[in-house]
């Protein structure tokens, strides 16, 4: 089977504690193996966008898949947003549940006192380039990102960070954002 569809470590069945840089690339593997249950882009374009957020997280740079696979299938910059979302419609309709667009994301509070309980998930969060949208007293959290499958796995790390250390199991809620409001949120939670 070729490596870019390789199969990804199941987050649940894992013997032990996944490093941030074995996560991000267990969201690059499941990200591209969607866009060929997708078929939304060819492998040559699927392995170029792989390569390019790889060596750009070497450089400490991270990169989203789902951005850098719209430029490099040529969208242009003023079409971009509109190419991202219809990547983000195809990932997600691999997923069930589907997760929703979530037009109003960016106008909810950062997480502050969240990050700073669960500084490892903040790192995590801008590796992976997703904000967590909201956060009620660990009980509630939701992710959001333009890659789904990158919002699914922040929520995968959340619920097990919060269930090791607090004994709690919260609901996840994993959204889809639109691509200004999502470059927004992580400039504001990230300062990128």
């Amino acid at each position: 089977m070729n490596s870019v569809f390789q199969a990804a470590p199941d987050p649940f069945v894992r013997a032990a504690a996944m490093t941030h840089s074995e996560i991000v690339e267990t969201c690059y593997i499941r990200t591209a193996q969607a866009l060929g249950v997708a078929r939304v882009a060819s492998e040559d374009e699927i392995k170029a966008a792989l390569a390019i957020v790889r060596d750009s997280m070497e450089k400490g740079k991270p990169l989203d898949f789902l951005e850098t696979l719209a430029r490099v299938k040529g969208h242009e910059e003023e079409r971009i947003g509109a190419a991202i979302l219809t990547l983000s419609d195809a990932v997600a309709s691999t997923m069930n549940p589907m997760p929703a667009c979530i037009p109003f994301a960016s106008k909810l509070i950062a997480p502050s006192a969240f990050y700073e309980a669960f500084s490892s998930i903040h790192e995590l969060g801008k590796l992976l380039l997703t904000p967590v949208i909201f956060a009620e007293d660990t009980d509630a959290i939701g992710t959001g990102s333009v890659n789904p499958i990158a919002a699914q796995i922040l929520g995968e790390e959340i619920h097990q960070a919060t269930s090791k250390r607090l004994s709690i199991r919260p609901f996840i809620t994993v959204a889809r954002m639109e691509y200004e409001s999502w470059a927004f949120l992580c400039r504001k939670h990230f300062e990128l």
